[in-house]
C-alpha cells in the first residue's frame, strides 16, 4: 500500500506520555528543550552545533515535519507529559523503507527530565506503535558506541545488538573515526 495514503493515529499513549505528531505552535516548545539541552546534545546531534534557531525557525520546522508526516516521508514525534504541555524530548521513525518495513528510532531527552525513564517509556511505545499500526518487521536504533546512555535506552526497550560497523562515520566535533551500535528488534513477515 502506498504509505501516503496509509492511515494511522497521530498520537500515542504511554503511562506517562502523550506522544504525537508535531502541530502548528509547537515551535516555542520545541526550542524552550532544546535550548535547555544544547550541552547534552551536541556531543552526539550534528544538528545540535552552532548557535540555535530561534523561536520563528523552530515553528518552521514544526510545520515541515507536521508536512513530511503527513507525506509519511519522516515521523518525527514529540514526547509530552500527560495532561501537560510540556515537552520533554523528541523521537519519531526515520529512514523508513516502506516495502519491507522498516524504521529507525531516534531520540533525545530534555535535561531536566533525564534519568526519569521518559525516553524508554516512548521507545517501547513507539515501537510496538510501528509493529502494531504500521506492519514494521524491522525497527533499529543507531548510536555512536560511547553513547553508553542511548545504547542503555535501547537495551532497556528490548532492542538485540546486531552489529558494532567499525570506522562507520568521523565524529562531528572531533573528526575522529567513530564506531556505530545497531540495534533491532524484528517480527517474521505475516504474508
Amino acid at each position: 500500500m502506498n504509505p501516503i495514503l496509509r492511515d494511522f493515529p497521530e498520537k500515542i499513549e504511554t503511562e506517562r506520555l502523550i506522544i504525537r505528531a508535531p502541530r502548528a505552535g509547537d515551535g516555542a516548545e520545541v526550542h524552550a528543550a532544546v535550548v535547555e539541552s544544547l550541552a547534552e546534545l551536541r556531543p552526539w546531534m550534528p544538528w545540535a552545533m552552532g548557535d540555535p534557531p530561534d523561536v520563528e525557525q523552530y515553528e518552521v520546522r514544526v510545520r515541515e515535519g507536521r508536512a513530511k508526516y503527513l507525506l509519511r516521508e519522516d515521523l518525527w514525534l514529540l514526547l509530552f507529559l500527560k495532561g501537560t504541555e510540556t515537552l520533554v524530548g523528541c523521537s519519531g521513525l526515520h529512514r523508513m523503507n516502506w516495502d519491507v518495513p522498516r524504521f529507525e528510532i531516534g531520540y533525545w531527552v530534555r535535561t531536566s527530565y533525564a534519568g526519569k525513564g521518559y525516553i524508554s517509556e516512548a521507545v517501547v511505545g513507539i515501537a510496538d506503535f510501528a509493529f502494531e499500526e504500521l506492519g514494521a518487521r524491522r525497527v533499529e536504533i543507531r548510536c555512536d558506541a560511547l553513547n553508553e546512555r542511548s545504547a542503555a535506552v535501547a537495551r532497556r526497550a528490548g532492542f538485540v545488538h546486531e552489529a558494532t560497523l567499525c570506522n562507520e562515520d568521523r565524529h562531528h566535533l572531533t573528526g575522529q573515526l567513530r564506531d556505530t551500535l545497531v540495534f533491532a528488534r524484528t517480527r517474521p513477515d505475516n504474508g
